[in-house]
């Protein structure tokens, strides 16, 4: 090689090689596993770092998944945020507004993930509510229903392979750590959070269930959280809102609420989310929620379960912790997070005022009041959990691979499959199913249903109750009510105009063919409604739609059917319903499998996880074939064959 010719390539190479030695590293999802590298950095980080960067570590505070100018006055302030306070975990969230989220995109919340995590000087942690995978927060994603659902199908590796989905859309938008599985046995029909949220009301049921869903969880590179520890599924209090309190005895809460969170710490789970839920039988002191009390975090979660991960609060900003503390009293949102931290939290979620809870678990430590060793006990904890998913190595994600990996076809299919699987029918009074067809593909690219009645003009009416008329439920159930019966007259109320709507509608009805009432009653944090006359915390409709819906059972009983798009427990109020739908969720697939179920296009499969007091048994459901749905049982005999549990 001449001289020239060397000099030429010298200086190509010197212009390449700071290109690539400025390529940005991914992070890329793999089993959570802590190596003996990762356990390394996390040793000898816990050891440069100064307290304030410790307290830091365990606190985490909120941000929004929407599109972020880096000099808003919004970017600067969970910037400003993060750095100041050296924070070591965020919670990835959509706003609310008038009552509704506002969902964002899978780019945006992958955007926002990246910019952070350049801001922070150590990785961040990024925490989500995904208890239904990425749709409940984001659009354009596979709409998976709530854990009741899966609980309906009685098959784990749905939940498996639901686990395993989440967790790979989730990591490839930046989130590493989801708030999930709900770990919960919902015995109590009156609750007003969990409901839904609940595999079921059989603790081995929820156990097998959470047991699965950590195994795809951790497999494919996210950390789980069973909550709410030690116990949620029996209160009747939304802890939001107020104290709740779980009243049963030592014996009851060992069969029933332990179980599920037990089979979760053999299972290797990655944390455990604590409850503001007054236990008498664990702790007796009344203004001790299990979030504060020492003997339920560290005496039983750490001591008796020997569960060794993340104990993270519920969020500090709830009502059923906030109203033990002096309200607007300086140090109150500090001195809830020393208590937490005291009881024995590793991390504090969402506090109610940030520098508050910062400066006071500072100067508990500097006081003694917490011991040093502790949070260098939970920072530990904290840093190796992410040097299990890799953080410590690189913690951006590839922007490229976000439309590769989000919302791929079969996951979107698998979301509909698991939605056909877990609808129930519990009543058929045979005079009802299947609705007749009278779309024709031809002009209306809509395909006919199973059966068809000759000559059948007469109208089906619809009635779809919501909480707010401008929510998106019931648009894909018209939708797809339309596609297959043109002309069908579809009414949408909620409880400010059921009532001025209820004598049109009840004529329509009367003159109907089919009467369709699909009511949309979903488990909704700080939710409350006139019941009664009185305004309370419910999972069930207010006083007008529920005066509308005992209307229309009386004008069309026999020619309705009633579909619970969530709470099953609704026929309870309504004992007289002789045509009962089960979906458990109120999402696009659950509307999807309502319609397809009233056209006869599906066989049934799904059984009750819980009971239904007067109503049906658990395990109970109709398994037809769609040829048999014209032979479905009477609602009396309903309450017959609830053992046949496989």
């Amino acid at each position: 090689m001449n001289l020239s010719r060397f000099r030429t390539t010298l200086l190509v190479l010197l212009l390449v090689i700071p290109v690539f030695a400025k390529e940005e590293k991914f992070s890329k999802a793999g089993p959570v596993q802590l190596t003996l590298d990762g356990n390394k950095w996390a040793e000898k980080t816990l050891k440069k770092m100064s307290l304030e960067e410790k307290i830091g570590q365990m606190i985490q505070v909120r941000t929004f998944a929407d599109f972020l100018n880096v000099d808003s006055d919004a970017y600067k302030l969970i910037r400003d945020q993060i750095t100041k306070y050296h924070l070591g975990s965020i919670l990835l969230t959509v706003r609310i507004v008038d009552g509704g989220l506002v969902k964002d995109l899978p780019y945006e919340a992958a955007a926002i993930t990246n910019l952070l995590q350049k801001e922070s000087k150590l990785p961040l942690l990024v925490a989500a509510d995904f208890e239904r995978g990425l749709s409940m927060r984001l659009n354009e994603t596979a709409g998976f229903p709530a854990a009741m659902a899966f609980g309906a199908t009685f098959n784990p590796a749905f939940e498996e392979r639901f686990a395993a989905i989440t967790a790979q859309e989730s990591r490839a938008i930046g989130v590493h750590w989801n708030y999930y599985p709900v770990a919960d046995v919902n015995i109590n029909p009156k609750n007003p959070i969990i409901n839904t949220r609940s595999f079921g009301e059989d603790p081995e049921q929820v156990a097998t269930m959470v047991e699965a869903y950590i195994k795809g969880s951790r497999e494919y590179g996210m950390l789980s959280t069973a909550k709410h520890f030690p116990g949620h599924g029996d209160t009747a209090t939304d802890s939001h809102l107020g104290v709740a309190m779980v009243s049963g005895d030592q014996q009851r809460l060992e069969s029933v609420e332990l179980p599920p969170f037990e089979k979760a710490v053999n299972a290797g789970v990655d944390a455990v989310m604590v409850a503001h839920v007054t236990i008498p039988a664990l702790e007796p002191d009344a203004n001790k929620v299990a979030t504060i009390s020492h003997k339920i975090v560290t005496d039983l979660l750490k001591d008796k379960l020997h569960f060794q991960g993340l104990v993270v609060t519920d969020a500090l900003e709830m009502h059923g912790l906030t109203r033990l503390y002096p309200e607007n009293s300086p140090g109150s949102a500090g001195r809830a997070a020393v208590d937490a931290v005291k009881a024995g939290s590793d991390l504090v979620e969402l506090p109610s005022d940030l520098d508050g809870t910062f400066n006071g678990l500072l100067q508990a430590v500097r006081s003694g009041e917490i011991a040093q060793k502790q949070i260098d006990a939970s920072v530990l904890k904290i840093l190796r959990a992410k040097a299990s998913l890799g953080l410590h190595k690189a913690r951006l994600v590839d922007m490229d691979q976000v439309p590769r990996i989000v919302s791929r076809p079969e996951n979107m299919d698998f979301a509909q499959q698991v939605t056909d699987a877990a609808i129930t029918l519990v009543r058929d009074n045979g005079q009802v199913l299947p609705l007749a067809s009278t779309a024709t593909a031809a002009g209306t690219g809509a395909q006919p249903g199973a059966y068809r009645s000759a000559g059948a003009t007469s109208p089906i009416v619809a009635v779809v109750i919501v909480d707010d008329m401008r929510s998106e439920y019931g648009r894909v159930f018209q939708t797809e009510l339309r596609r297959r019966a043109r002309g069908t007259k579809v009414y949408v109320v909620d409880g400010n105009i059921a009532g001025g709507m209820t004598a049109e509608i009840l004529e329509a009805a009367k003159q109907a063919q089919k009467v369709v009432v699909a009511a949309y009653v979903v488990p909704t944090a700080a939710k409350q409604t006139v019941v009664n006359g009185q305004v309370t915390n419910t999972v069930g409709l207010n006083d007008a739609t529920g005066a509308l819906m005992q209307q229309l059972l009386d004008a069309a009983g026999p020619k309705m059917v009633a579909i619970a798009m969530g709470n099953p427990y609704l026929a309870m109020n309504f004992p007289d319903v002789q045509t009962y739908i089960c979906t458990y969720a109120n999402s696009a697939t659950s509307e999807r499998s309502a319609v397809k179920l009233l056209f006869g296009e599906m066989q049934l499969k799904g059984k009750l996880p819980v009971s239904l007091p007067g109503i049906a048994d658990r395990g109970f459901g109709l398994e037809l074939k769609p040829e048999e749905l014209r032979l479905a049982v009477a609602p009396q005999k309903a309450t017959q064959g609830a053992a046949q549990i496989q």
